[in-house]
């Protein structure tokens, strides 16, 4: 790349369904490549597809892409408001010689491409049209003079030198018979308009290019350098589908994953910087490039995305993770809680949760005073034999003046030592009597966290319970 160039990038989705990790994985190389080379990342929606365009799709891939932190710096431009634009340019092609109008019936050119598939040819149009000088008429449609003879050709930085025969190209349409621009024209017109230079798409798009470059040529226009970055597979190595576990993007916001999680695994679906797996946002700009893009298919794993959500909420800091924790909370029906409440938390419980989700549930023990015991671990722990040793334990807290885990440790050096017992002895009763479950963060850092009068009502409740359950045995 030469280094004076200001790169210019675009995702152009067509708002036909949600946006999924193929979609997301190509948004943000697009991106990646933008922000490493100080360049311009633009956001158009290609929605000249009336009929299956929605406007809820339009605010899913906005939605999605905000979430996943992919700011564009132009856009959203939408393709629907511009179709004067693009008929100029088909005016233009028309009265250069380089486009014609095309009368020929539909029915009879299915029924010419059905003869030549059968023939084991490739069906191509036969150009009767191409010559004839015809104008507009009802029906008719306006189709691109492709060159009939030489190769076209171009460099992909991914797949290589890529060429093919002029004489295997069609004259496609450009304009259909209701007067609105095909995708292949509307897209190079935007490209052109918009200054893209680099044009970084799936490799299902390769076949496209040399239709979208004859475009190129016949308005003299710089054709852009282009990567086709390679499909996504399942672990099974067939096409990524629902049983692989992708998923719309926001399906992953709602499952606790954090979306620089996402954009961790998605930058790695492909790409690859040796052995490293994990990396920050800021590393992915910093070491991204198109030549580390491989032309093999990137394996979509879920599991790995889940160990990769669990280090980035390992490696979060408390403040950020307390304000994505916040909406989950209350979805569990906790509604008075702020992130004030949840920065305590997060700190004793992100090092042991893969999701969002599973930490806000993991948070239950924390509100209100009272907690429900898990039927088993009230069964096996909160017994008789553990009434006496619990009442000296609520005893002795109670009258701690400073209650921090330096503190209660001390407590419990003296309790322990007093009782002749070890800590394992009496530990499941402390957590089930503090959570009502018998899996918990470390005793002493929820203690503090629930606080000295949290930690002895519970306490004391559970030696209550005990006492009512020893009397009605």
């Amino acid at each position: 790349m030469n280094k004076s160039e200001n790169v210019v990038t675009r995702f152009a989705p067509s708002p036909t369904g949600y946006l999924h990790i193929g979609g997301a994985r190509t948004a943000l190389f697009n991106w990646l490549f933008a922000r490493k080379n100080k360049g311009k990342f633009i956001l158009r929606i290609e929605d000249t597809d009336r009929q299956r365009s929605k406007q809820e799709y339009v605010e899913d891939i906005i939605e999605a892409l905000r979430w996943l932190g992919l700011h564009w710096d132009e856009g959203p431009i939408f393709q629907s408001q511009r179709l004067d634009y693009y008929n100029s340019i088909i005016e233009r092609l028309l009265k250069e010689g380089k486009a014609y109008y095309c009368h020929c019936d539909p029915e009879e050119l299915e029924k010419k491409k059905k003869e030549a598939m059968a023939r084991g040819e490739k069906p191509r149009y036969d150009r009767k049209c191409r010559d004839l000088g015809l104008g507009p008429a009802p029906g008719a449609v306006v189709r691109i003079k492709a060159p009939l003879i030489g190769i076209t050709q171009f460099k992909d930085i991914i797949k290589g030198n890529i060429s093919v025969p002029n004489e295997e190209l069609d004259d496609i349409i450009i304009r259909r018979s209701d007067g609105t621009p095909t995708f292949h024209l509307a897209v190079v017109a935007d490209d052109i308009d918009m200054g893209i230079n680099y044009i970084i798409r799936g490799d299902d798009h390769l076949n496209n290019t040399p239709k979208q470059i004859i475009i190129y040529q016949a308005l003299n226009a710089s054709i852009p350098k282009y990567a086709h970055i390679p499909l996504i597979l399942g672990p099974d190595r067939s096409r990524l589908s629902k049983r692989h576990g992708a998923m719309p993007v926001l399906n992953y916001k709602e499952m606790g994953y954090l979306p620089e999680a996402l954009v961790n695994a998605l930058a790695r679906l492909g790409w690859s910087y040796g052995n490293q797996e994990r990396f920050t946002v800021e590393e992915l700009i910093e070491k991204f490039s198109l030549e580390r893009v491989g032309k093999s298919p990137g394996i979509f794993n879920a599991e790995k995305l889940l160990d990769l959500n669990a280090w980035h909420i390992r490696n979060s800091s408390d403040e950020y993770l307390a304000k994505e924790l916040v909406p989950f909370i209350k979805k569990l029906g906790i509604q008075e809680v702020t992130e004030q409440d949840t920065i305590k938390l997060v700190s004793i419980l992100k090092k042991r949760s893969k999701t969002l989700v599973e930490m806000a549930e993991k948070s239950l023990f924390y509100f209100g005073m009272d907690v429900e015991y898990e039927e088993d671990a009230e069964k096996n722990y909160l017994t008789p034999q553990v009434l006496a040793l619990l009442s000296d334990l609520t005893d002795r807290i109670s009258k701690l003046e400073s209650f921090g885990q330096k503190n209660l440790e001390e407590v419990f050096i003296k309790f322990l030592d007093d009782h002749k017992i070890k800590l394992k002895e009496i530990a499941q009763a402390i957590r089930v009597a503090l959570t009502g479950k018998t899996v918990s963060p470390g005793l002493f850092e929820m203690m503090e966290v629930l606080g000295k009068e949290k930690v002895v009502y519970r306490l004391k409740r559970a030696i209550e319970h005990i006492k009512r359950k020893t009397v009605m045995e």
